[in-house]
C-alpha cells in the first residue's frame, strides 16, 4: 500500500490518530458513527493535521492492536467486529481499523445507552444521532420502511381511499399502461393501507399520497435565481399537495422558467425546451421517492443561469455509496411510495433514474450532469447549454425580472456566509463549533456571521439551542 492509497485526507469515512488515546471513548465515537453510517477507517500512527506518518514502534504495535480490539468489544453494543491490521508505509508502522457499514443498527456505547450515545457521521465529524435518526437506524436494523408504518394521529376514511384509487387508475391511463382494476385490497397489498385487528389504518405513504400537508416538510420549494448562486431570487413558489401532483407542479415551474427553441423541419415547426423534460421529471420523481421524510427540510428545485439543481433531504440510504448509485445500484428508502409511483407509470424501472438523466442530457448535447451525496442530502445538477436559443416561451416574470431585482434583495454575502448557508442547508443541526471545524475559521467569527445572516433573514432558528435546528430561507424574511 502506497502513502497516496491511504492518506487521502480526513473525510466522512476516514480519520487519523497520532497514537492511541488513553480514553478509548475519543475514538470509539467514530467507530460507532462509521458502523451506523457507510463505514470508514481510523488510521493510527498518522498526524491528523499534517498527514505526516509518525509511525508506531514495533514494541507497541501489537499491544495497541489488542487494546483497540478489546475496547471495541467491551464498549460497543451490539457486538461489532471491525478489521484491525498493521501496515508498513514508507518504512513506518501504522494500524488501520476498518469499520464496515453494519446491519444491526443502531450501535452505541454500552455504558451510556442507545439514546445518549448513538453516533453518525456528518460532514467529516462524529456527532450524536437525533431521536428521529435513531428511529431510522432502528428501522434499518429491522428492515422496516417508515412509509409503510401506520401514520400516527391520522384516521382512515373511505373518501380518501376512493380518490387515490381513481388517481392511480387515471395515471395508468395517461401513461399508456394496461387497464387494471384498482381495489381496496390492492392498497392493502401495496402497504398503502394496513389492516390491524380488523381495523384499516392509513400508512405514512397513504397520507403523503392523499393529504401530504399533514407532514409540513413534504413540500417542494422552487426558486429561480439570478446568476449562479443563491443571492438574488427572481421567482419562488411552494407546492404541498399529494406527492404525485407535486411532480407535475415542480415540472411546470421549471418549464415556465426555461427557454424554448423553435425549428422548421420541412413543412413542420418543431419546438423543444432547453432542458429535456424527461430528465427534469426524473430528477423530481427520484427526489420524492428517495428523500428522508423525517428530515425537517424540504425538496428544493433551484434554477440558475447555468443549471437546474434538485436537492432532497437525506443522503443515500443505508450503506449505498455514490459510486454504486451511479453504476445503477438502488436501495429503496420509501418502498410503498416507490411502488405506488411504479403502478402509476411514474417510474419505468427501479434503479434506472440516474442513467435516464445522463442519457437525456447526452441526447440534448448538454454537459454531463453532476451528482452529489452527503449524509444529509442528495443533489442532482442538470446543466443548461451555453449556446444561445430562440427564447420564444420563457416566463414573462423571468424575462422582466433579470437585472431588475429590488435593492433590498441585492445583498452581497461573503464567502464565509455562503459556506455557512450551504453547510446548514445540508445539515440543519450543525452547531457553531462544528461549522468552525468544517469551514476552518474561529467559532466567534462563525457566531458573528450567523447573527448577521439572521438579521438579514437568511437564517431562522427553530427550537432550543441544544435540540433545535436552523432553517435556511431562500430569501430574506422581509421579502417573503
Amino acid at each position: 500500500m502506497s502513502q497516496n492509497d491511504t492518506l487521502l485526507g480526513e473525510s466522512v469515512n476516514t480519520e487519523y490518530k497520532v497514537t492511541l488515546p488513553k480514553d478509548s471513548v475519543k475514538y470509539m465515537k467514530s467507530v460507532i458513527a462509521f458502523a451506523n453510517s457507510k463505514g470508514g477507517k481510523i488510521i493510527f500512527g498518522v498526524d491528523d493535521k499534517t498527514r505526516q506518518i509518525v509511525g508506531i514502534s514495533n514494541d507497541d504495535l501489537f499491544m495497541m492492536i489488542d487494546s483497540i480490539s478489546n475496547a471495541i468489544s467491551d464498549s460497543c453494543e451490539p457486538q461489532l467486529i471491525p478489521d484491525i491490521e498493521p501496515k508498513t508505509i514508507n518504512g513506518k508502522n501504522v494500524i488501520i481499523v476498518t469499520v464496515p457499514a453494519s446491519p444491526n443498527r443502531p450501535y452505541y456505547l454500552k455504558a451510556k445507552g442507545m439514546n445518549d450515545s448513538s453516533y453518525i457521521r456528518v460532514a467529516g465529524t462524529s456527532r450524536p444521532a437525533s431521536a428521529d435518526k435513531i428511529r431510522e437506524l432502528l428501522r434499518e436494523g429491522s428492515n422496516t420502511y417508515w412509509d409503510e408504518l401506520p401514520c400516527i394521529g391520522y384516521f382512515y376514511n373511505e373518501e380518501s381511499a376512493a380518490k387515490l384509487i381513481s388517481a392511480i387508475a387515471e395515471a395508468r391511463k395517461k401513461a399508456g399502461l394496461p387497464e387494471k382494476e384498482i381495489t381496496l385490497q390492492q392498497l392493502l397489498n401495496w402497504r398503502l393501507l394496513i389492516k390491524d385487528n380488523g381495523k384499516i389504518l392509513p400508512s405514512n405513504a397513504f397520507v403523503l399520497l392523499t393529504d401530504a400537508e399533514f407532514f409540513p416538510s413534504s413540500r417542494l420549494q422552487c426558486a429561480v435565481f439570478k446568476g449562479t448562486d443563491r443571492v438574488i431570487f427572481l421567482d419562488k413558489q411552494e407546492y404541498d399537495g399529494p406527492l404525485y401532483k407535486q411532480i407535475e407542479e415542480g415540472l411546470s415551474f421549471v418549464k415556465r422558467n426555461i427557454r424554448m427553441s423553435a425549428e422548421i423541419k420541412g413543412l413542420y415547426r418543431s419546438e423543444r425546451y432547453e432542458l429535456p423534460e424527461a430528465a427534469v421529471r426524473e430528477m423530481i420523481v427520484n427526489a420524492i421517492c428517495h428523500r428522508d421524510y423525517l428530515d425537517s427540510g424540504c425538496i428544493q428545485i433551484a434554477l440558475y443561469d447555468d443549471r437546474l439543481e434538485v436537492t432532497s433531504p437525506g443522503g443515500l440510504y443505508k450503506d449505498l455509496t455514490l459510486e454504486e448509485a451511479l453504476s445503477g445500484r438502488s436501495m429503496i428508502r420509501n418502498r410503498a411510495i416507490t411502488n405506488a409511483f411504479a403502478q402509476m407509470g411514474l417510474i419505468e424501472a427501479w434503479g434506472t433514474g440516474i442513467k435516464r438523466i445522463k442519457d437525456e442530457a447526452q441526447e440534448y448535447n448538454l454537459p454531463k450532469p453532476a451528482f452529489e451525496a452527503s449524509e444529509n442530502m442528495f443533489r442532482v445538477n442538470l446543466y443548461r447549454s451555453s449556446s444561445p436559443m430562440a427564447s420564444e416561451n420563457a416566463s414573462e416574470k423571468h424575462r422582466n425580472s433579470i437585472g431588475t431585482a429590488s435593492v433590498k434583495n441585492d445583498v452581497v454575502l461573503s464567502a464565509v456566509q455562503k459556506e455557512i448557508l450551504a453547510s446548514l442547508n445540508e445539515e440543519q443541526r450543525l452547531s457553531a463549533a462544528e461549522l468552525s471545524q468544517i469551514i476552518g475559521i474561529a467559532q466567534r467569527n462563525i457566531e458573528a456571521n450567523i447573527r448577521k445572516l439572521k438579521d438579514l433573514g437568511f437564517l431562522v432558528r427553530h427550537g432550543s439551542p441544544k435540540n433545535g435546528y436552523w432553517e435556511v430561507r431562500l430569501v430574506p424574511k422581509d421579502q417573503q
